[in-house]
């Protein structure tokens, strides 16, 4: 009876499989070639990933929940985008498909500040983290969101309590998570800011180990001047300080003015000020088509502004100072770009004027008759309470290839977040809002060879995180967080055109944040597991 006993046990242990066992890691990237992000050269290896984290590299046993095969591409860390123009999107964020299409999986934020004041600035980081958002993000605190929280949008100098009542903001918002302050002055308000106002925020963001980062006052004939403005605040306020989109946007300097600006920055790194800059691979800039009116005109705020610029005996003014010059602190783009030939219009935002969006302003102003500065205005005008979006055609490709070969510049899109088919929440159709990234290593690595890839990969990487101190990204290295970006590079290429701006690129294969897949084999999987980043001062509220 006994042994019949055993018999029957036997045969069912038979009959029931065994409970396989659980898979030892999240995610397997099978047989990559690896770029570490610090500059190395790429080697064969396999990476586990383990509860959002990178938990091995090189060969692996274990299986994965997970398993990418990933032979004969390429695997390095996620992406970031030094100047990402999101925070205004505010809780739209969401999927970010355009950037994380691109291989980003963090960017920062705020040359045009944050969408609410400083005090609310903890509960709008707050809401994004429950809401969720594909990629990792974080924010600076703009300068002129502060002067404008306190004394309007007008011109005029602070006195102490307004001085004041705009560091206790910066204050705020530093414990809040901002990552430092911002600039953007070619913009009123944010040109009646002097370099002393400027001096005096830096230094509060500086106590709490933030940076200063600035789109600076001129970045044509008064490059120099300007970067020479940085490195002042760098001394006297003891911030860190990051240029926006370091560019030679004046024609007459092409070829010898960047060379001029990067040996000005080394000098000061030279004696040991900590500043750097990022760089878009573009000759176009873009921005509002407001810019080519001189800033006097909003010095009583924006909407006396605009007045203003509808007034034809102000535009006969505006337009002599177009040619002979106008108050000191105005950066003239029309001059730098060459002239209204070089400026098209991008997105107009009024069906008037849609039917010239594509032509340059010269050729509108020859349609309609009208001077092409009068053309320009009443685009402006008819935009409202929109802003009329141009490209400004002011920089070369080799000024280009200059800047992205200084070892001390990262880089930065310069544009918001997009989904399938439509434009930034800004209205900028330049096809940096999709292309950056992948252009980086298809023009300047495959096609022009200015960079190494791994040089590219170490400017998109480790540098960057190093830069905003992301501990535990930028680098393929275990305990890291696992961003990650898997990508074919010899299919790498960015297909977004000024004709066509939303156009996705192609070869980004694989994209993961924090440990989960968000592009898989080019697609969206719809996941959202990024992190709102909060920089160094911040103070989680009790």
């Amino acid at each position: 009876m006994r042994s019949f006993l055993i018999s029957i046990l036997l045969m069912c242990s038979l009959a029931v499989p065994a409970a396989e066992a659980a898979p030892k890691y999240d995610v397997v990237i099978r047989g990559g070639r690896l770029i570490d992000g610090a500059g190395n050269p790429w080697s064969n290896g396999d990476v586990a990933v383990k509860d959002g984290r990178i938990v091995a590299i090189g060969r692996i046993d274990g299986d994965g929940a997970r398993e990418i095969a990933a032979k004969g591409l390429y695997v390095s860390p996620g992406w970031i985008d030094m100047m990402d123009q999101s925070a205004r999107a505010g809780l739209s964020i969401g999927p970010a498909e355009n950037k994380v299409r691109m291989g980003v999986t963090t960017a920062i934020s705020g040359e045009g500040g944050v969408p609410v004041k400083a005090a609310e600035l903890a509960d709008y980081f707050a809401q994004l983290q429950r809401q969720g958002v594909s990629m990792n993000f974080g924010s600076y605190y703009a300068t002129h969101q502060a002067r404008i929280e306190v004394m309007g949008d007008a011109a005029g100098a602070p006195d102490s309590k307004q001085m004041d009542a705009m560091k206790a903001r910066v204050a705020q918002a530093m414990e809040a998570g901002a990552f430092g302050v911002a600039t953007a002055l070619i913009y009123p308000p944010a040109s009646f800011q002097s370099t002393q106002d400027l001096i005096e925020l830096a230094r509060v963001a500086a106590r709490y180990g933030g940076m200063y980062a600035s789109h600076m006052r001129d970045e044509s004939a008064d490059l120099l001047k300007a970067i020479a403005e940085s490195i002042e605040i760098a001394d006297r306020s003891g911030a860190r300080v990051e240029i926006y989109h370091l560019k030679a946007a004046y024609a007459l300097g092409w070829g010898t003015l960047m060379r001029e600006a990067g040996a000005l920055i080394q000098q000061a790194r030279n004696r040991g000020v900590d500043i750097a800059a990022d760089v878009y691979p573009y000759t176009a800039g873009g921005t509002g088509l407001s810019v080519t009116a001189p800033n006097w005109i909003f010095a009583d705020g924006v909407d006396e502004g605009m007045k203003r610029l509808a007034d034809p005996t102000v535009r006969a003014r505006l337009k002599r100072e177009l040619q002979e010059g106008s108050q000191p602190g105005w950066s003239n783009l029309v001059k730098a770009a060459g002239g209204w030939s070089n400026i098209t219009l991008a997105n107009a935002h009024s069906s008037q004027y849609r039917q010239y969006e594509g032509m340059n302003l010269q050729q509108i102003g020859e349609q309609l008759e009208r001077d092409p500065a009068d053309a320009a205005w009443d685009v402006v005008l008819a935009a409202l309470p929109k802003r009329a979006m141009g490209f400004f055609h002011l920089m070369s490709e080799q000024d280009v290839a200059t800047a992205l070969q200084f070892p001390w510049t990262s880089i930065g899109s310069d544009a918001g977040v997009a989904e399938r088919g439509a434009l930034p929440a800004e209205g900028l159709a330049h096809p940096r809002a999709f292309g950056t990234f992948p252009r980086v290593i298809a023009k300047y690595v495959k096609q022009r060879k200015v960079l190494r890839l791994e040089e590219a990969v170490r400017k998109m990487t480790s540098w960057p995180a190093a830069r905003m101190g992301l501990d535990g990204r930028g680098l393929l290295r275990p305990g890291m967080h696992a961003d990650i970006t898997v990508f074919n590079l010899e299919q790498l290429d960015d297909l977004a055109t000024y004709e066509n701006p939303t156009a996705f690129p192609a070869g980004i294969e694989y994209v993961l944040v924090n440990g989960r897949v968000v592009i898989d084999k080019g697609r969206h999987t719809g996941a959202r597991p990024g992190l709102v980043l909060r920089g160094p001062g911040y103070r989680q509220a009790d």
